[in-house]
This record gives C-alpha cells, sequence and structure tokens, in this order.
C-alpha cells in the first residue's frame, strides 16, 4: 500500500540547519570552546592541588554550617567522600563536580533571568513553555550530537549538552515562585513608590527564593544524571568509569562508580536543600 502521505525529509532539514550553524557561527564556537575548556581545566587543576584530607574537611566544615550545625551530617559526607577516596577516584570526582557544576552556574545564570521574563510577559511565558517541554522531553543522548557538531569532544561538549538537559527546572520554577506571590504584596510595595527593580530585588526575589532554590536543585540534579551520558562524547569523570565498566561487562567497577555517582549527588543535593530552607 503506497504511502498517502508525503515522506517530508526532515532529518536533512535537521542535519542541513546544524551544518549551517556550525559554519556559520564557528567563529563564536571555537572562542567559547577555548574559554570554557581553559576555565574547566583551571579549576580542577586547583581542587586537584588541594591534599584530599584538607578537601574532605572544608566540605565536613561547610556541612556543619549549612545543615543546622548536626554531627551527623559532616561524619556521613566525611564517609562518602572517604569511600570515593579509596576506591582511587577521587581525580574523576573532581573532574565530574566540576562538570556539573559549570553546568548548573551556566543554567542558573541564563535560567533565572529566563524565568524572570517569563513571570513578567504572559506572551513570553506562552512562547517558552513549548520550548522548555520540548527540551525536558526529548532524550538525552540527542543532545550529544549537536554538542559535538559545535565543540567537538570532550568537556565543553558535555557541559553544553548538560546545560540545554538541566536549564528547564531553573526557568520554570523560578516563573512559578515570581507568579505565585500573594498580589497584596506587590501592591504594597507598589504603593511605597518602588521601582521595578527594587521590587523585583527587594520583594520578589526573597519570597520566591525557596521555590527557585527548589529549581536549582532539580537543574544540579539533572546535570549530574547527564555525567554519565557526555562520558560518550569524551566528558571526564565517574561517568568515564561507568561507561568503562558497561562496555567491558564489568559489574564490580560500575558500581564503585555508580555508587561514587549517588555519593557526590547526595552531598550536593543536601547542600542545595538546606540552602532552600533558608
Amino acid at each position: 500500500m503506497e504511502n498517502l502521505m508525503p515522506n517530508f525529509p526532515v532529518d536533512d532539514w535537521v542535519s542541513d540547519f546544524v551544518s549551517w550553524l556550525t559554519d556559520t557561527f564557528q567563529f563564536i564556537f571555537d572562542p567559547i570552546e577555548v574559554g570554557l575548556s581553559s576555565v574547566m581545566n583551571f579549576i580542577i587543576d586547583i581542587l586537584t592541588a588541594i591534599p584530599p584530607v584538607i578537601f574532605i574537611l572544608a566540605v565536613m566544615v561547610l556541612t556543619f554550617f549549612f545543615m543546622k550545625r548536626t554531627i551527623t551530617a559532616p561524619i556521613l559526607v566525611a564517609l562518602g567522600l572517604l569511600f570515593i577516596y579509596d576506591q582511587e577516584l577521587w581525580a574523576n570526582m573532581l573532574s565530574t563536580l566540576t562538570l556539573v557544576l559549570i553546568s548548573a552556574l551556566i543554567s542558573v545564570v541564563l535560567g533565572v533571568p529566563l524565568g524572570i521574563l517569563m513571570s513578567r510577559n504572559d506572551r513570553f511565558e506562552a512562547l517558552m513553555k513549548p520550548i522548555l517541554d520540548f527540551m525536558q522531553t526529548m532524550p538525552a543522548f540527542v543532545y550529544l550530537i549537536p554538542a559535538v557538531a559545535f565543540f567537538g569532544i570532550g568537556m565543553v561538549p558535555g557541559v553544553f549538552a548538560s546545560f540545554i538537559f538541566s536549564a528547564p527546572p531553573t526557568i520554570r520554577l523560578t516563573n512559578l515562585g515570581i507568579r505565585q506571590i500573594d498580589p497584596e504584596l506587590t501592591e504594597a510595595s507598589d504603593a511605597f513608590g518602588t521601582t521595578a527593580m527594587q521590587k523585583l530585588l527587594k520583594v520578589q526575589m526573597p519570597l520566591a527564593q525557596p521555590t527557585i532554590m527548589q529549581g536549582i536543585n532539580q537543574t544540579i540534579m539533572l546535570a549530574l544524571s547527564m555525567v554519565v551520558i557526555a562520558s560518550m562524547i569524551g566528558a571526564p569523570g565517574l561517568g568515564r568509569d561507568v561507561l568503562s565498566a558497561l562496555q567491558r561487562a564489568d559489574v564490580g567497577t560500575g558500581f564503585v562508580a555508580g555508587f561514587s555517582i549517588v555519593i557526590l549527588a547526595i552531598i550536593i543535593d543536601r547542600f542545595t536543600q538546606a540552602r532552600s530552607a533558608k
């Protein structure tokens, strides 16, 4: 039976469009790749230069002050980090941490302003919602293809793919947090003659902070979930160990690397959750 619908070459259109973007904006992609790679290597070098014992003690101190000054949390954090060090995955953990933090930072820097714009403009919100839906529902592996086309192999395409995959929660929850503020509070600020910027910084953002922090927390967790996937395009870190174990069907090595990712995820999650509770 002949196909009654015309066969649109969507795959060719997308490939041509990505090729056009790569060729046209290579003068932008190349400096970004070089600059971001240099920054990440610099951060990794600094973290690597810190003795693991000093690093663990510093994290324990931060944990103590962030998490209501309980002694249990710092001890558990120390045990988790000592496990990673004992399994000789410390350097890979630092690479993973750097990749996640850079991806999350870019997502927050770009996502929060977009969320603010969505909260102020209904038309912009209507435009952004399907885009965010598309970003969240597209399989994560697909983002690796344009990432490699734009930036080649290595850490930077991993950051790019992680950013695209993890940015939507920050954007959505920033918009939601500001829109859920009691209108009487914003009307009261208007009555006192505040400017739009003063109202945003001194009224709306502080009141929306718990919701925004929840979005940032989800963004960080999603960025961390991309670690294994990004290792397929050369991103360093614990994900590379998981991928290598998968290729060799090495269950033990894969479990240790995966468990190390879980430890890092729990530590980061508890920090962001403690910040959002304040």
